[in-house]
């Protein structure tokens, strides 16, 4: 774990490399000209781009492919318990010494980049030396600009929900400029996936998208559907149990359904979908530790949920799920600087008997926990603050029964499942 700090730290300490996001193709693609075109060697890339449910959907879609006894590399953002997360290359991830041996050849050009677009750099210089069936590669806050829209001639590129996040990375900061950012610059002459969208926001992305030549797969392609409990997948052809005990949400499971649909055009068999539902998690998104050192701390009546959710869309999906739980539950809510937490903590009145605010360890970016107990406090919200993670759980811990969420930042998560 200290090597993966080490290296985020040797990066955002770097004179060459800018921590701030900086959205300009022209640095990234210069070094990779400069690196004789590695992302040119990379055959059937899958762009994964949106706002909320890029990562669910692509490792739903990783593991039905690798079910299938085909390979993949994935570049995920951001990681979260180490930076090796961020790059898997056929059957493992990258160790910590091809980490560093690679950011040493990107020194060696002298080239400023942001740090997110040396991670990209990492990861496609490995990534072509792959001999696997498929690329699957998450894009950052938007998608026009963006380091990971380097392919030319993309398998696919699935568009996940699109909602009002990465407004701050924006001089126009509307719904309308979000959209057109993410896919208003998709490739012509691929296969592009829309994911599950509110009606105004699917107006707008076909709009986007009526000159674009790619074959454009709609949601209404397939639907989610529950019957006496149970959720299904269904499209014309097929009708798929989701049989699963580790996926909680209907957004989640609308990424598992999305996945699906992707696999099934890829020739996947449909058995071999079904056998691999159960298997698939996700973690850091509404996970339940049932054990480690935290869950040790706990009484037998307490249970912890981890969830990442970090903008008002994630927000109202969590807030759906906690409101089918009947037992009291009190929340730990961390969150970094760049996102809207009034807008967020509001979704999630009634919800909380408690709300504990703590700072982001290791995180510059982070709010501090008095900065969010005075926005939880203007809401109405039962607050207080705590210095650390471990000073929340012991101000909330009780025989009382009890449900403890911890919220707010993907950041926070790692941290607290680091220290399970």
């Amino acid at each position: 774990m200290s090597q993966s700090i080490n290296l985020y730290q040797q990066l955002a300490n770097h004179k060459l490399f800018n921590k701030t996001i900086n959205f300009d193709l022209k640095r990234i693609k210069l070094v990779l000209k400069k690196l004789n075109h590695p992302e040119r060697k990379l055959n059937n890339v899958i762009n994964i781009l949106g706002s909320s449910g890029k990562f669910s959907t692509l490792f739903s879609l990783k593991s039905f492919i690798e079910a299938n006894n085909q390979t993949t590399t994935a570049y995920i953002s951001p990681s979260l318990k180490d930076i090796k997360e961020r790059f898997w290359i056929g059957n493992r991830y990258l160790t910590h010494q091809e980490i560093k041996r690679s950011i040493k050849i990107i020194e060696k050009l002298n080239l400023p980049l942001t740090i997110f677009e040396v991670l990209t750099v990492v990861y496609i210089m490995n990534a072509y030396k792959q001999n696997v069936n498929y690329h699957l590669v998450e894009a950052g806050a938007l998608f026009a600009k963006d380091s990971t829209n380097v392919f030319d001639f993309p398998l696919a590129q699935v568009v996940v929900n699109i909602n009002k996040q990465h407004l701050n990375f924006l001089s126009k900061k509307t719904l309308d400029e979000i959209i057109y950012q993410k896919v208003g610059f998709l490739s012509n002459f691929t296969n592009i996936y829309i994911g599950k969208q509110k009606p105004n926001v699917l107006k707008k992305i076909k709009n986007n998208l009526k000159n674009n030549k790619s074959k454009i797969i709609f949601p209404n392609s397939w639907k989610l559907i529950k019957k006496k409990n149970q959720y299904f997948y269904q499209d014309k052809k097929h009708k798929i149990k989701l049989n699963t005990k580790n996926i909680h949400s209907k957004g989640l499971l609308e990424n598992l359904c999305h996945a699906i649909k992707i696999a099934l055009d890829l020739k996947i068999n449909r058995k071999i979908i079904a056998k691999t539902i159960p298997k698939i998690s996700f973690e850091g998104r509404f996970q339940y530790l049932d054990k480690g050192k935290i869950k040790k701390k706990l009484t037998k009546n307490e249970q912890i949920l981890l969830d990442g959710a970090h903008a008002e869309t994630d927000a109202k999906n969590l807030v759906k799920y906690l409101k089918s739980i009947v037992v009291k539950k009190y929340g730990i809510w961390a969150m970094m600087k760049n996102k809207e937490p009034d807008i967020f903590i509001k979704q999630f009145k009634y919800t909380f008997k408690k709300i504990i605010t703590i700072p982001i360890e290791n995180e510059q970016g982070s709010m501090s926990a008095k900065e969010l107990r005075l926005i939880a406090l203007k809401n109405k919200f039962n607050v207080e603050k705590a210095n650390t993670f471990d000073e929340a759980l012991k101000k909330i811990s009780s025989k009382e029964k009890k449900l403890i969420v911890c919220f707010g930042s993907l950041y926070n998560v790692g941290n607290i499942l680091n220290k399970n």
